[in-house]
């Protein structure tokens, strides 16, 4: 068995369960399984591969068989130019959830010193693309989810930061009154009707704690905005991921408690990331 026909075995398993993604898929299983660059094993289709390593290979195309996503199989998923580590404890990152990353760096610069707090920081992918390109930021990075914040610390430890970031397993309501200067967050916005309706891929594997909120989806991003009113500073920015839907609620939320919203930004056409100021 050599690397084309292993490929070309990976992927009609794939195909034959309607994986959209079957060639891609079997390509980056046999480059984690033999720890090689993609690149390097399609100039080599010729080269064997040992019945031990495609048997390895056959279990991980099993779990691709299933939906289990890539990102779950080879425990990594990259973001923001780095890799993290990530098992199902945690919410898989998506590219869209990098605007919230891309509009905190175009709003400081690498010299100033800011205070940010992360509110479910999941994996800490957020935080800690942050971090590596603002050195002189202070963080403070929570989540309900030990295991959660188990994953969050050894991103933390692999990209050298945790000493940078603080961790805390507490919920947004409890945690101790203090002034930021940013506060950010990827919340739950997924009401509990619409959850399995998702496609099975995030919704048999992906934790519900992080998805679900409540009956209209808005149950997390409620409290996160009641509670920053205390916790930001004056002119502080709110900085938060939105589901579809949503945005018109949201606003009149934001009106409600002293925001002003300072940009919104679509994702398919659809409100996705709003940027927002605490102006009393």
């Amino acid at each position: 068995m050599n690397y084309f026909q292993t490929l070309k075995f990976g992927s009609n398993k794939l195909k034959s369960r309607n994986i959209s993604t079957h060639i891609l898929d079997s390509e980056i299983l046999l480059s984690f399984i033999l720890n090689l660059p993609r690149e390097k094993i399609l100039i080599n289709l010729d080269s064997n591969i040992k019945k031990s390593i495609f048997n390895d290979y056959k279990i991980l195309i099993s779990r691709r068989e299933t939906k289990e996503p890539i990102a779950y199989i080879i425990n990594k998923k990259e973001f923001w130019k780095n890799n993290f580590y990530i098992n199902n404890d945690v919410l898989i990152p998506r590219p869209e959830t990098e605007i919230i990353v891309e509009e905190l760096l175009k709003s400081t610069n690498g010299n100033s010193s800011k205070k940010i707090l992360e509110i479910g920081t999941g994996s800490g992918c957020i935080v800690i693309s942050i971090i590596k390109e603002r050195a002189n930021f202070y963080a403070t990075a929570i989540d309900i989810s030990k295991k959660a914040l188990n994953i969050a610390k050894i991103n933390a430890k692999m990209h050298h930061l945790i000493n940078k970031i603080k961790f805390i397993n507490i919920d947004i309501d409890k945690i101790e009154d203090s002034k930021y200067d940013f506060i950010i967050s990827n919340p739950p916005y997924i009401n509990k009707y619409d959850l399995r309706r998702l496609d099975k891929s995030i919704f048999s594997f992906e934790p519900h704690v992080a998805l679900e909120a409540g009956i209209d989806g808005l149950r997390e991003i409620r409290k996160i905005i009641l509670k920053s009113k205390k916790l930001l500073k004056i002119n502080g920015k709110l900085i938060f991921e939105i589901g579809d839907n949503q945005y018109i609620k949201i606003k009149k939320i934001l009106d409600e408690n002293g925001y002003y919203i300072n940009k919104v930004i679509k994702v398919s056409s659809s409100p996705r990331v709003i940027i927002s100021t605490k102006i009393y």
